[in-house]
């Protein structure tokens, strides 16, 4: 079976070889007599599957000693809350860094919490680039700085990590965790949810720093509060089992395919043979700044959008799915996560050419 390549900015599509396992495991896992999905969760088996994904991620990441590894759901739009329930730990602010259309819910939800002040936005320049290390406007009285590394809709990427000094950083990582190499050292906290790169939609992972535990607000509900969920394993209710143990092969695999560094290399080839594409024709166009490009989510128009219909058309019966741009930006949009293969690259980039050729 050939399977199509699917584009998806999320759910994305997962690595087949973590789903071929995932496959051969799902009616007996290890000689388990069960499915994952219908283990409990503090049962021994279940436990062993948890503990490895954990210290595989660890691995994968480098992560210090000092920080807690919590295996969440909610999403990241929880941790639009959670962020500022359990970091303004008494003061009245945070900054926040307004460079697209996930940055702005982040925003709308602090405000529930505290006075958000804007570092930095790039809204009058249709958030068409991140801003730089200058712009920053920080105080040093800030709770944190939240920033979103990668903006999935407007295909917008910090080429580098903010400085905050010894102001805690934030990072809502959800599309670019585990695509390249990351000092966990320079945040304060990162969260992510799974459906990108780490897996599917149920399960959000939040690093933490173990200094920023501790002091929600008064009244947080347990399930809001990160002491809670770290004192108890992320088990203090049920978990997303079997998106857990998804994860967990996705690690497996990265592992087995050389780590961060060994995807890194493929991420950036396949980004940069797809924006090549775009930049050598005249039919085609990106609309952000090319410092600030995503790796991830390429976005891009056609010259005359009357064909938009008829592109997406040809590229399915193509093989070639959900390359529809979001509502709120039109055009196209290509989301090449890690497990999009770089075969599925030189498939769309012959795909435009010939559709260029024939409908230019």
């Amino acid at each position: 079976m050939t399977r199509p390549y699917n584009f998806s900015a999320g759910p994305a599509m997962l690595p087949e070889p973590v789903l071929r396992r995932a496959r051969d495991e799902m009616l007996d896992w290890h000689d388990s007599g069960m499915c994952v999905a219908e283990m409990s969760h503090r049962g021994k088996e279940f436990m062993s599957i948890a503990e490895q994904a954990e210290a595989d991620l660890r691995d994968l990441l480098a992560i210090p000693e000092q920080y807690r590894v919590l295996f969440l759901q909610g999403g990241a739009s929880s941790q639009f809350a959670m962020v500022p329930m359990n970091l303004l730990r008494g003061r009245a602010s945070a900054d926040y860094l307004n460079t697209g259309s996930w940055s702005k819910k982040a925003i709308a939800e602090a405000k529930r919490f505290c006075t958000p002040a804007i570092a930095a936005s790039t809204e009058a320049d249709k958030f068409s680039r991140a801003p730089e290390q200058n712009e920053l406007k920080l105080s040093a009285e800030a709770a944190y700085l939240h920033y979103t590394p990668n903006e999935t809709i407007e295909g917008v990427e910090f080429p580098e990590i903010p400085d905050t000094g010894d102001v805690p950083l934030v990072a809502d990582m959800s599309s670019t965790l585990l695509s390249r190499p990351l000092d966990v050292s320079r945040f304060g906290l990162i969260y992510a949810g799974a459906q990108k790169n780490i897996g599917p939609a149920g399960l959000t992972l939040v690093i933490v720093r173990e200094d920023l535990i501790g002091e929600p607000l008064t009244g947080t509900p347990a399930m809001f509060d990160y002491g809670i969920h770290a004192k108890n394993g992320s088990m203090y209710n049920t978990p997303p089992t079997y998106a857990w143990y998804l994860a967990g092969l996705v690690f497996s695999w990265l592992k087995e395919l050389g780590g961060l560094e060994a995807m890194a290399e493929i991420n950036r080839r396949k980004a940069a043979k797809l924006y090549a594409a775009i930049d050598a024709s005249a039919f085609y166009a990106n609309p952000v700044e090319p410092r600030s490009r995503s790796w991830m989510n390429v976005p891009f128009t056609l010259a005359d959008p009357n064909l938009d219909s008829e592109f997406l058309a040809g590229a399915k019966a193509a093989g070639l799915l959900t390359l529809k741009g979001h509502r709120s930006v039109g055009g196209m949009r290509a989301s090449i996560y890690n497990a999009m293969p770089e075969a599925g690259i030189d498939a769309l980039v012959n795909f435009m050419r010939e559709f260029e050729r024939t409908r230019g």
